[in-house]
């Protein structure tokens, strides 16, 4: 087995304007970023897993498919933003501003949103205080730990939690999304022929629904 080295796109600016730029389908794990202003840009398939961004502002920017985990965002502001199949995982949002921002198919693990402000979530958002419990069949757990042993899925940490468990979140977003059988037949798939590093788990969601597309599912 081949053992990868993690490709990281951290960026690190402090009371920089970086508007308009294009972040989509990046590695930004541990970024570290104060005061700067990235209004406009594209973070869509974006990682920010153990990021700072502290008092940073993000007004107009779009977030679909991002992936916020372990993030700092403190006293940050997101206005007028599009969230769209984003999660949020145990992310520090103390005097973070929403306003005017909307939320689609959002989901918000162990945060505290009482610390938000100008939060206006939709009924499509969910919630949950702590990580659920995981509920799926033996067969998808068992192809969950084979995909696992790809050193591209490995690296991408999408599947697991950290502490080496199946992910409950990235396991209902993909049951979602497709029947078991299909999860299960495309993670096989993706764990013999996946040979390319990638950040966030809407690549596997895209891969099974090409696999769908070309009728290999």
């Amino acid at each position: 087995m081949t053992t990868i080295k993690n490709l990281n796109n951290k960026i690190n600016y402090s009371n920089r304007k970086k508007l308009n730029n294009d972040f989509s389908n990046r590695d930004l794990r541990r970024s570290n970023c104060y005061n700067s202003d990235f209004s406009g840009s594209n973070f869509d398939n974006t990682s920010l897993r153990g990021a700072q961004f502290k008092s940073c502002t993000f007004n107009e920017c779009t977030f679909e498919y991002t992936e916020f985990v372990a993030t700092n965002l403190k006293k940050s502001r997101f206005k007028n933003v599009k969230f769209k199949n984003t999660i949020f995982d145990s992310v520090n949002l103390e005097g973070v501003d929403f306003e005017g921002s909307e939320f689609e198919n959002v989901i918000f693990v162990s945060c505290d949103l009482s610390k938000a402000l100008n939060l206006n979530l939709s009924e499509t958002v969910k919630i949950f205080e702590e990580m659920p419990k995981l509920d799926i069949s033996k067969e998808l757990k068992r192809a969950v730990k084979i995909a696992m042993r790809n050193e591209y899925i490995k690296a991408a940490r999408v599947l697991d939690t950290k502490n080496g468990t199946t992910s409950p979140i990235s396991m209902m977003i993909l049951l979602e999304k497709f029947d078991k059988e299909t999860v299960i037949k495309g993670l096989n798939i993706l764990s013999q022929n996946l040979n390319e590093q990638f950040c966030t788990l809407s690549y596997i969601i895209k891969s099974l629904e090409t696999y769908k597309t070309e009728g290999i599912l």
